[in-house]
């Protein structure tokens, strides 16, 4: 989403017309950004793409351009098999694409770019690429070793987003806690962070992929005492299993999992943790699963999201034999994410009865969708509100919580 965003910025900087997934059908030109993640990640982008085309061979579209992920992993084998593209390009082509529109890549918009998300939040990519060699990702092969941004243009580019009326900025990268080892020869998230507080009108800082091993504990303590730092951490573990962990090739075991999030909820009581988890994993035996749940009813995550292994050619983990069928990958899933559900409707219900300060997303049939510190777009809870009086997209408000269910919560507004 941040490099269409980017792609727009620039396209627009050129004088042409572009817009986000547009419905109207009325564009003659289309990019398609793709993903090259997992399975499901590629099968979506290959039938986007391919939906594309259809309307190019139906005269509706002039030309048709392949960005991202996929085209970086596979352009040969695409360009084979779908000859109907105009042109293909990797993740870091972007000056060359935009010699497709007769473009400049303008380097004096750097941190500029129209988004494509509500104008009350952003996300905000503070590096790029990923140095790990966890044994079941391709991201390093379509997207390179670390590079991290300056924190200067991190802070130019926040104050831009402010200024643009976002309130909220969500960090992504490929591994967060990376942050300025390439630049700065030292972990220095915990640095941008302050300097991103300091940022006038940025309400919200959440942050996302925060790789565990060797995780800066001096982040949590900028997040303790800076109030517009969400109590919030996104942090993917993959498993628990050390015969997992290493096969993995996580840099980290069992013991050292439990030691950290001890460490971090000491340093900030309260704190929200949210977690990634994958089923399926070559090797993966029933009392894998079955330490996996017991991990998840004893440390009680507050979030968890969950993928079924993907093999991945060209990962080390290609060369293991994937022996979890399909069918019983997914259910292996389902299975943890229902002890997952139990935990998170408990957690949801001690929250009863307590106001929270909430951000309202959007209104939706009649009522206002808004999330609490602790939740994230898309992937978290949404606090549903009825309310007489109209409330406004972008602002805050104190909100009571009445009803609690596995996912969400519903609450009203009080003074």
């Amino acid at each position: 989403m941040v490099d269409s965003e980017v792609l727009s910025g620039q396209l627009h900087a050129n004088g042409i017309n572009v817009g986000h997934e547009s419905s109207k059908l009325d564009y003659n030109i289309v990019v398609v950004n793709t993903c090259g993640f997992i399975d499901k990640a590629k099968e979506e982008s290959v039938n986007t793409i391919l939906d594309q085309v259809a309307l190019k061979q139906d005269g509706k579209l002039d030309k048709v351009y392949v960005t991202g992920c996929l085209s970086e992993r596979y352009r040969n084998d695409l360009m084979n098999e779908i000859p109907e593209v105009d042109a293909w390009f990797g993740t870091m082509e972007l000056p060359l694409m935009l010699k497709q529109f007769n473009a400049d890549f303008k380097k004096e918009l750097l941190g500029e770019r129209l988004l494509s998300t509500p104008k009350h939040y952003a996300y905000l990519k503070i590096s790029e690429g990923c140095n790990r060699t966890c044994s079941f990702c391709a991201i390093p092969l379509m997207r390179g070793g670390h590079v991290s941004k300056t924190i200067e243009e991190l802070v130019s580019e926040a104050t831009k987003l402010v200024a643009m009326g976002v309130k909220e900025i969500m960090l992504i990268a490929q591994e967060l806690t990376y942050y300025g080892l390439d630049i700065y020869k030292k972990r220095a998230l915990a640095d941008l962070l302050k300097y991103l507080s300091d940022v006038e009108g940025l309400h919200w800082i959440r942050l996302h992929y925060a790789y565990p091993s060797k995780f800066p504990l001096d982040v949590l303590d900028v997040m303790r005492e800076r109030p517009n730092i969400c109590n919030y951490l996104d942090m993917p573990l993959q498993h628990i299993s050390n015969d997992m962990l290493l096969a993995m090739k996580r840099q980290m075991d069992k013991q050292e999992i439990y030691d950290l999030i001890a460490a971090i909820r000491d340093k900030v009581p309260g704190i929200c943790l949210r977690s990634t988890l994958i089923a399926g994993f070559p090797g993966e035996k029933r009392e894998h699963v079955e330490e996996l749940k017991s991990f998840l009813e004893e440390v009680r995550l507050d979030r968890v999201g969950i993928f079924t292994y993907s093999h991945e050619e060209n990962t080390s983990a290609h060369e293991l034999i994937d022996d979890v069928p399909a069918d019983e990958k997914e259910a292996r899933a389902q299975e943890i994410m229902e002890v997952q559900q139990e935990i998170s409707l408990e957690k949801n219900q001690d929250k009863l009865g307590k106001v929270f300060k909430v951000i309202v997303d959007k209104k939706e049939a009649g009522r206002y969708l808004a999330r609490t510190e602790f939740d994230s777009v898309e992937v978290d809870n949404e606090v549903i509100i009825t309310s007489k009086k109209a409330l406004k997209a972008g602002e805050f408000y104190n909100v009571k919580i009445t009803k609690a269910f596995d996912y969400d919560l519903e609450g009203e507004v009080v003074e």
